[in-house]
């Protein structure tokens, strides 16, 4: 059930540069029910900026959901100012998230992030241990110092990290790294821009995989269109992101 709740701020931090952790409390986290899902923040406390601002969910327990989220616009830097025990406009949680039972127990799942699309991996890979499946991480980034969650990856599975510059693990992009793999996997899950995602879903083609798509959002609950994007189906034209994803089949939206 969708709520609209007045959340305490937990905590803050800034984890790299210019992203931070928030930590949210409230009865909202009880209601999501797999990983993947996302809230819609109201970065004020007046309608300026007049839209809120989606952010995934990185993880959620103890009746607290944490948001991992890069502060570059307006929006997301009133967010960043928000202190312990302050309150969070939250609506949520929306959208549809990973299938964890997609992944049987005793095989490896593959998960493949690229940037601000890695946060949601976090509790994916939790949950996927907890089911009995081995979670292998291949994480991209621009740099060193934008690299977040790599010991937290690292502490539930195999991490690779990749960094276009080359200043920390592979040089290149994840599509470099699943090159040198050599494991089978039963599913991939993947969230990041839409090129990696492309990109990705071409290498592993042949695998069940899911991926999670990042689009500009309005409402957040399916009335705006303002997400809306082109499916290979012949019977369906198009889907909205925000309330038939973010999480979609793989060779379901148009990529």
């Amino acid at each position: 059930m969708i709520r609209n709740e007045r959340m305490k701020v937990a905590g803050q931090r800034e984890i790299a540069r210019n992203i931070y952790e928030l930590v949210l409390e409230g009865e909202l986290a009880a209601q999501i029910s797999e990983p993947g899902r996302f809230v819609h923040v109201r970065a004020g406390r007046t309608m300026d900026p007049l839209l809120r601002r989606p952010i995934s969910i990185a993880d959620y327990s103890d009746g607290k959901i944490t948001l991992i989220y890069r502060a570059e616009g307006y929006g997301t830097r009133v967010i960043s100012e928000k202190g312990h025990q302050e309150e969070a406009d939250v609506l949520g949680p929306l959208g549809n998230g990973f299938p964890v039972g997609a992944a049987a127990p005793g095989t490896k799942a593959l998960l493949v992030g690229g940037g601000i699309g890695v946060p949601p991996l976090y509790g994916l890979s939790k949950r996927l241990k907890n089911a009995g499946v081995e979670p292998v991480h291949v994480l991209g980034f621009q740099s060193e110092d934008v690299v977040f969650y790599e010991e937290e990856f690292s502490r539930l599975g195999e991490t690779h990290i990749a960094t276009v510059d080359g200043t920390r693990g592979t040089k290149g992009f994840v599509t470099d790294v699943l090159a040198s793999l050599d494991h089978e996997f039963s599913v991939y899950y993947s969230c990041g821009p839409l090129p990696m995602l492309k990109a990705v879903a071409k290498t592993m083609t042949g695998t069940e995989g899911y991926l999670s798509f990042e689009e500009r959002m309005g409402c957040g609950i399916g009335a705006c269109f303002a997400c809306v994007c082109h499916t290979d189906s012949n019977d369906r034209g198009y889907v909205k992101v925000c309330s038939d994803g973010p999480v979609f089949k793989a060779g379901v939206v148009t990529i």
